[in-house]
């Protein structure tokens, strides 16, 4: 029996982080679009006065690949230290989250945040909230990287397949 749980990711442009996460064992389906901002509506073209970050949202079989095991990959694609930086993309639509709609994972968020803390001497800069609202980008924005091979992507989505193996 399936054990489907939600969580939303940001770690820069969401093209690379959502083929990413499309690739991870256990992920069902993946979204982008933008997460917590000023404004319940927004789009790409307004997101620097909206102040929404672009966001995976994933969607997993918690049967197959746990929370913590997630967040394991999530750490492994970005910089966490960076402030609304990652890659050659800069402001505050590419920063770093963790946005969570069961209040449950809390406490394996945190925990996975202070863990990764010890590896770093610079404070990590990955915000930790809850959800308060994520609008679905616009169709040409998913799976992009499907649509678009050689689209940017600031991952070396080439080294996922040994972040996987690695689990």
């Amino acid at each position: 029996m399936e054990n489907i749980k939600e969580i939303y990711l940001a770690g820069g442009c969401f093209w690379g982080v959502e083929k990413f996460f499309e690739m991870a064992p256990g992920v069902i389906k993946t979204s982008v679009g933008y997460a917590n901002g000023q404004t319940l509506d927004t789009n790409y073209d307004i997101l620097r006065m909206t102040d929404h970050v672009e966001t995976v949202h994933i969607t997993y079989d918690a049967n197959i690949v746990s929370l913590n095991q997630l967040l394991n990959y999530y750490f492994s694609i970005i910089d966490p230290t960076s402030i609304n930086r990652q890659g050659l993309d800069e402001g505050r639509q590419y920063r770093t989250g963790i946005y969570y709609v069961d209040k449950e994972e809390l406490d394996t968020i945190r925990i996975k945040v202070e863990d990764e803390q010890k590896r770093y001497s610079r404070e990590i800069q990955v915000e930790v909230r809850p959800l308060k609202h994520f609008i679905l980008a616009e169709e040409y924005h998913q799976n992009y990287l499907d649509k678009n091979p050689n689209g940017y992507c600031h991952l070396d989505l080439e080294n996922a397949v040994k972040i996987f193996s690695k689990k």
